[in-house]
């Protein structure tokens, strides 16, 4: 990976890695003098204490580009047991199944792709696992059954018919941003609701067409919003911005499935750090930025903290105030362990900071950070692996996409929790067999995919297998032998799968989400704080992994290039 170009910084660092008496991994922070390089000048014989909260794409990316640097005081706490964030890479025999980050999206010019390549990640791809297509992109080999809810297969050729007149407005939902349209109050500057209008507008203008080709054509519309959702991770195309949806930049060249799985880009990732950089089990409670005598105060009168890293050395140092130190932060993690430092990087998805950001920063965030915390959105998009003997399919099909018929005419697809295996909207045949054995991958998303993360594996199991066999026409499709699901709705350091541009919400949202605290013209204190990357944080590459990796990269250059600035 690039270090960004910039000259490398050495210091020298005191304190040795060691181990706890337990064998976990302790969180090793230095602090080799009182000196602050960001409000008394530069002093290269003090490292900068450097938190990175979260160890996903964003969180080690950041950290592996910082020590590369020569900032060696640098600190991961990762709130759940393992690294990697929302890869999760799963063994099932000699397969690796994904039920967080899937494909690579693109090669050109892709960090994740040219990680994957140089480390030959992707030798053993085959041509079914790189696929150029949006919709059903598990592979190109073969033919997607599209089956209706009364168990017939709708013909290849009206599929095809239809597939062009939905990727003809789809093109046209690019243009708002991309050429500066304007957007029209009728579609309510809505993906779902213009692609909606329009194509059913072509549809019943359509004087060829039978009614029941039309009633066809409408309902698969609807199967096609709810892929669509899937990809967008959004409840509803309804919630996605018209006029923010051509700004995500996609990139040129297939997408790519790593074979041995995606988990092995964050072990690249984490190779060259250190074990006991990284402290797993270790929630982060709150940030206490910009910290202050009043602060100070307050903390003091709390016996219980403990002010200084409690695995530290340096005895003479535990007890010292941060203040004095020159630290203007302390993190409060969830075992009542306190951790000064003088920069933080948080990774944490735009889930948690919905759910968490009024408890997790004191102060509070700016009112315009908040703003956009809440405007821009975030949903569950969950997978559901069946795994069976035999294969019920047919060797060409290469999916299996639920059409219902009494859905043509139907604004909302928003379902009642007892029907939540409605907004199911496929079933991609894993490819190749020889590989992944008999698979089938199912997607789901929005609250529904909620009520399915709290049903039992046996529920869900029962109802797939009862879908599937109303689908296909097919009363003898056995249970699967196997299940295997995602839950990063229900995952408290997750709470969701990826990020979009909501209604209302702009990718200057990202933006502001990315901005460093605190402002830089709004007060004298010492500068870049609190830092934020993720991939909600990046403006054109938002819901990816290349998006997560290069905002991580993007705020250790920005730190770098400060203390570069300094040392020079």
């Amino acid at each position: 990976m690039s270090n960004c170009g910039h000259t490398s910084i050495s210091w020298h660092n005191t304190t040795q890695p060691k181990r706890s008496l337990d064998g976990m991994q302790s969180c090793e922070i230095s602090s080799d003098s009182t000196d602050d390089p960001l409000s008394s000048g530069f002093r290269p014989h003090r490292q900068p204490r450097i938190v990175v909260i979260g160890a996903g794409l964003a969180g080690l990316a950041a950290t592996r580009v910082l020590l590369k640097n020569g900032f060696t005081d640098v600190t991961v706490l990762e709130a759940s047991d393992h690294i990697g964030g929302r890869v999760q890479s799963v063994k099932n025999g000699e397969a690796t199944l994904e039920l967080g980050a899937t494909w690579i999206h693109g090669a050109n010019g892709n960090p994740v792709y040219h990680l994957a390549e140089e480390n030959g990640l992707l030798e053993h791809t085959t041509d079914g696992e790189r696929s150029v297509g949006r919709i059903s992109l598990y592979t190109k080999n073969g033919v997607a059954h599209y089956q209706t809810n009364m168990g017939k297969r709708i013909p290849k050729d009206l599929v095809e018919e239809f597939s062009d007149l939905y990727n003809q407005v789809y093109e046209l939902t690019q243009e708002f941003f991309q050429n500066g349209k304007p957007v029209c109050a009728e579609s309510q500057n809505s993906v779902g609701v213009f692609t909606r209008d329009l194509v059913r507008k072509r549809i019943m203008e359509d004087l060829d067409d039978s009614e029941s080709t039309k009633k066809l054509k409408l309902s698969m519309l609807q199967q096609y919003l709810k892929v669509e959702s899937c990809e967008s991770s959004s409840p509803s195309m309804d919630e996605v911005s018209l006029s923010e949806f051509g700004e995500w930049t996609e990139i040129p060249g297939a997408h790519y499935v790593i074979p041995e799985g995606f988990m092995k880009i964050v072990d690249l990732l984490a190779q060259d750090i250190p074990t006991h950089t990284i402290c797993l089990c270790k929630p982060v409670r709150c940030i206490h930025w910009n910290y202050s005598a009043q602060h100070r105060e307050v903390i003091g009168k709390s016996s219980h903290v403990k002010m200084e890293d409690n695995h530290n050395d340096n005895n003479h140092q535990r007890n010292e105030d941060p203040l004095i130190l020159g630290q203007p932060i302390l993190v409060e993690c969830e075992d009542e362990e306190w951790i000064s430092a003088d920069h933080v990087i948080v990774t944490t998805s735009l889930g948690v900071l919905k759910q968490n950001h009024e408890a997790m920063f004191s102060p509070s965030l700016p009112e315009d950070k908040v703003l956009a915390i809440e405007k821009l959105g975030i949903s569950t998009t969950d997978k559901i692996f069946l795994e069976f003997e035999e294969p019920f399919w047919s060797p060409e099909c290469n999916s299996i996409q639920f059409v219902w018929e009494d859905e043509a005419q139907l604004e909302q697809l928003a379902y009642p929790e007892d029907l939540w295996y409605k907004k199911i909207c496929s079933f991609d045949v894993l490819y190749p067999p020889e590989r992944y054995g008999y698979m089938l991958s199912g997607w789901i998303c929005g609250q529904e995919a909620l009520h399915m993360e709290r049903c039992d594996d046996e529920t869900v199991a029962e109802t797939c297998t009862e879908l599937l066999r109303r689908f296909t026409g097919n009363p003898d499709i056995p249970k699967p032998k196997r299940i295997l699901r995602s839950s990063w709705g229900s995952n408290p350091y997750i709470r969701g799968s990826y990020s979009f541009t909501r209604v209302g919400s702009s990718g200057q949202d990202c933006e502001r989400l990315a901005m460093p605290l605190p402002y830089a013209n709004s007060t004298k204190a010492p500068p870049l704080q609190v830092l934020f990357a993720g991939e909600a944080t990046h403006r054109k590459y938002y819901s990816t992994t290349h998006g997560a990796l290069l905002s991580g990269q993007r705020e250790a250059t920005r730190l770098m290039e400060v203390y570069h600035d300094h040392k020079a």
